[in-house]
């Protein structure tokens, strides 16, 4: 209940006035007139219009920022993060965070299809910038400056019965990501396109909406 509406409702609660009691003095003096509070002035067309207004640009300036530079929702379509994300699930990405830290291995990232750039793919990074990555017996082996005999990266977050596929080895440059989808039997990703740019990140998956019952923020995954 607005301010207003509970101004109104009291006055409205109050014992009427007896006309009858007013009678004689209105016989004798003039009529006064009573003016309601400012603030219960009635709006006039052109008053209306123009607090209309004001509420949608001041609605705007807050949505429009947030919109398109803080926050973007996604639907997920397609099985390629199955079982993280599911076809139809509702997300939320974070589009600022990247401007101030460099993307982390097992973020999962909405990202511009390096081949077509109106689509927008969902993944998860894999290899970081200058490593090289292996895959090979059904595993991911990333080789870097601490590693460089490579070390077999544990992938927890993949359901049972997965396998990644592939036989490669992959060199990255000093701006260039490795994704993978978590469904590495129905994913379209780094293994067969290649890798990918830095400029072509969007931003890192932060909350699900949609199911309700998956509600909440995504954890972070730690190797």
């Amino acid at each position: 209940m607005t301010e207003e509406s509970g101004s109104q409702l009291n006055q409205e609660s109050r014992q009427p006035v007896r006309q009858e009691a007013l009678a004689p003095l209105e016989a004798t003096q003039p009529k006064a007139r009573l003016r309601p509070p400012r603030g219960d002035l009635p709006l006039t067309g052109l008053a209306f219009v123009w607090e209309t207004l004001r509420v949608v640009i001041i609605s705007l300036a807050i949505i429009v920022p947030i919109r398109y530079f803080l926050v973007q929702p996604f639907f997920v379509k397609g099985a390629s993060m199955e079982e993280t994300f599911e076809d139809g699930d509702y997300i939320l990405i974070d589009e600022i965070s990247y401007r101030f830290r460099d993307p982390t291995r097992g973020e999962v990232v909405v990202f511009r299809f390096p081949e077509d750039k109106t689509q927008f793919f969902i993944k998860r990074i894999i290899g970081m910038p200058e490593e090289t990555v292996e895959i090979r017996g059904d595993q991911v082996i990333i080789h870097n400056k601490q590693h460089p005999e490579g070390f077999v990266l544990e992938e927890k977050y993949l359901s049972s019965g997965q396998h990644t596929i592939g036989d490669l080895r992959f060199k990255l440059d000093p701006n260039e990501y490795f994704v993978l989808g978590d469904n590495r039997l129905r994913s379209s990703d780094s293994r067969r396109w290649g890798a990918l740019n830095v400029s072509l990140i969007t931003g890192r998956v932060f909350f699900r909406a949609w199911p309700i019952g998956e509600l909440g923020g995504i954890q972070q995954v730690n190797y």
